[in-house]
């Protein structure tokens, strides 16, 4: 039996250059090397079972997100008239509004990708689609 200090493995598979895990202490950096801050997560879970309430609660966190990030945003105006139409419709319950939602639904993700505002528009995409089951 050899006693004595374990070699460490040698590291397979060089690709990114990202390491998770070991005792990193630097600050986070993305994929382009440039700094990250002010990062806010938050989780959403689809139920077909969500509420007109949870809706209009993230609706009314996406409506705040971009009035405090508008002047950053290059498609302000479009994603408020958006949460309008978002009001709107979750008042009426004909075919329209149903369709007028399934369309936000649809279109909001790819309106707020790569936006401060992501995150929030996804979140309340989700609640949508959990609230029209």
């Amino acid at each position: 039996m050899a006693l004595g200090r374990r070699r460490p493995d040698s590291e397979q598979g060089h690709g990114s250059g990202i390491s998770i895990g070991g005792n990193n202490i630097a600050p986070l950096q993305n994929v382009v090397g440039q700094n990250i801050s002010n990062v806010h997560q938050s989780a959403s879970v689809e139920s077909p079972t969500a509420s007109v309430e949870t809706v209009r609660e993230f609706l009314a966190a996406f409506r705040t997100e971009v009035d405090r990030n508008g002047a950053v945003l290059p498609n302000a105006q479009v994603l408020r008239a958006m949460a309008d139409s978002i009001d709107t419709s979750l008042t009426a319950s004909d075919t329209p509004a149903v369709g007028a939602l399934r369309g936000a639904m649809q279109a909001l993700p790819a309106l707020v990708a790569g936006t401060v505002v992501q995150q929030g528009g996804d979140a309340l995409a989700h609640a949508i689609a959990g609230w029209l089951g």
